[in-house]
């Protein structure tokens, strides 16, 4: 506007798992579902924040569901990862084998780094969608209202969302990552924001 034009208009290019995002099957299935495809509830609702540290074993990956169950039936549906954890392969078979409607990380990726696919299509095959990206290290373990609903992308693999985490007293943690963040921390996949295409 300091140039003369009359608003601000942002337009901007990227891939669809940038920052804080949300995995379909579609990822990694050809048949998977796509993000418009999901229900809502699946991003929105109870969830239980569990911490750990390194790989997450079957065992690993069975307590975690106790805990959960522990805390409410709703909250075991959804399951967020807190620390630098590697969910194992043997660990998302358990996972998929609970009715779990979604499973959250903190990295850009669940599984292996250099190695995803399998836990993917594991999980993803299973209906399991997942949260990456998320940030939990100011956040305690234990049960919270969670709303990480996606842009709704008809036809897409992915979305990125502003996941937020309600504790029982009211409290609001936000626990997204920006754009920022991801190119930080090395992560390949694009983004090219651009202010004012339109501008004169």
């Amino acid at each position: 506007m300091e140039k003369g034009d009359e608003y601000h208009l942002t337009a901007f290019r990227m891939c669809a798992h940038n920052g804080t995002h949300v995995d379909a099957p579609f990822h990694f299935l050809a048949d998977g579902r796509t993000i418009d495809e999901i229900k809502i509830e699946s991003f929105v609702g109870m969830a239980y924040v569990a911490e750990h540290h390194g790989i997450i074993t079957a065992y690993d990956a069975r307590k975690i569901i106790e805990k959960a169950k522990k805390e409410s039936p709703e909250a075991e549906k959804r399951i967020l990862l807190k620390g630098e954890v590697e969910v194992s392969l043997e660990a998302a078979k358990v996972f998929a084998s609970f009715d779990l409607l979604l499973l959250g990380n903190e990295a850009q990726t669940v599984g292996p780094e250099d190695a995803p696919m399998a836990v993917h299509l594991t999980l993803l095959s299973a209906g399991v969608i997942l949260l990456e990206g998320i940030r939990l290290a100011e956040v305690s373990e234990g049960g919270y209202f969670l709303n990480a609903a996606p842009l709704n992308l008809a036809g897409s693999d992915g979305s990125p969302c502003r996941a937020l985490l309600i504790d029982t007293k009211g409290e609001i943690s936000l626990c997204h990552r920006s754009l920022a963040d991801t190119h930080s921390m090395g992560f390949s996949c694009s983004a090219d924001i651009t202010k004012n295409p339109y501008q004169k």
